[in-house]
């Protein structure tokens, strides 16, 4: 790898260019080729992720090929493949299935390239060289810490009802999340200040499967139909901000959202478009904001640091264990976004224009 590097070093130095795709000499970055996997165009944020990724390589002189897996583990793995096949000098992935690419992994290190696991961890490999993320158990700190001071729970207000839900079970990052989030919440469930009428509480029973909000809407309608009755949801503990929206558009249905019947504390993550609308509407409760401009900054810095043989940033060595090996990181800080302060951090940090916010 280091050779390979050495290489790509001497031939930048001498103007000369490279080009994975077999396009001439003449129209290839002197930089090399960065290949770029997304998980899906389903989500506002990967979109996000990808253009911005695309952006900051293409400003440091690289060439960037960006592919998107459209949910289908299947489709990432053969999409990888081929641009193994075209020679990219390292890969930056955001994995669908965090344990389906293990084969492909060792094709990228047999041909020597290096491979940045994006924003979710990929499991059950030695083959991955960087991990670059949020702090992902403080994600769910940040919505338990919303539950808990909206209801007064520290000031011993209750019982009030609660549900939870949580991400995909096949990225790693749902467990973060809802560890964080448990850790806090997990006292007053035990108090009976908060009271999970499905009985619902394993991770493995609140999953929902590629993040996908009609799925938790669906799960959603069944919880009221089955545990509530005259009863009323108080809060939902929701990790992503297209869930969120699966659970109003149930809890809308079932009457919520009237002034006889309250919509629940609702959280979110990601600070999507439609859901920081909804939160500006008073339906969504909050979401947390990662600027994921600083994460693709830093997956963008961190292959131009492999391919010049620099040491990248990270400031976790440890945390990460992916089964094989701790995977050195690199972990931006989350914030948390509720109507109180969007207009700061969101409008004013550039992220939105106030227009689009209307």
């Amino acid at each position: 790898m280091r050779n390979r590097r050495a290489a790509l070093a001497t031939l930048a130095a001498l103007a000369l260019t490279l080009s994975a795709c077999g396009k001439d000499s003449e129209s290839s970055p002197k930089g090399g080729t960065i290949g770029i996997a997304m998980p899906t165009r389903a989500s506002e944020r990967w979109l996000t992720d990808g253009k911005s990724i695309v952006t900051d390589l293409k400003a440091k002189g690289y060439q960037a090929e960006l592919v998107y897996g459209d949910d289908d583990p299947a489709t990432q793995v053969s999409q990888i493949e081929s641009l193994i096949k075209q020679g990219v000098d390292t890969l930056i992935i955001a994995a669908i299935d965090n344990t389906s690419l293990n084969d492909v992994l060792q094709q990228a290190a047999d041909a020597e390239i290096p491979v940045i696991s994006y924003d979710r961890l990929i499991l059950g490999t030695g083959n991955v060289d960087y991990y670059v993320s949020f702090d992902n158990e403080q994600v769910g700190r940040l919505q338990a810490y919303y539950i808990i001071d909206k209801l007064g729970l520290e000031d011993g207000e209750g019982p009030f009802n609660i549900e939870l839900f949580a991400g995909s079970g096949d990225d790693n990052n749902t467990a973060y999340f809802f560890d964080g989030a448990m850790h806090l919440l997990q006292p007053y469930l035990d108090s009976k200040q908060l009271v999970v009428r499905s009985g619902q509480t394993d991770l493995k029973k609140v999953t929902t499967l590629r993040w996908d909000g009609a799925t938790a809407g669906k799960r959603m309608n069944g919880i009221l139909a089955e545990s509530y009755g005259t009863a009323r949801v108080d809060a939902v503990l929701s990790p992503y901000d297209g869930i969120s929206l699966g659970i109003l558009s149930a809890l809308k249905s079932d009457g919520y959202g009237s002034d006889g019947k309250p919509l629940p504390v609702i959280t979110g993550q990601d600070a999507e478009l439609a859901s920081v609308k909804s939160i500006i509407a008073g339906e969504q409760s909050q979401t947390v904001y990662k600027d994921i401009r600083e994460l693709a900054a830093v997956a963008s810095d961190m292959a131009d640091d492999v391919l010049n043989d620099k040491t990248p940033r990270i400031n976790n060595r440890r945390a990460y264990d992916n089964g094989v090996k701790a995977v050195p990181a690199y972990l931006l800080q989350p914030i948390n976004v509720d109507k109180s302060n969007y207009e700061n951090v969101l409008v004013a940090g550039g992220y939105y224009t106030a227009a689009e916010l209307r």
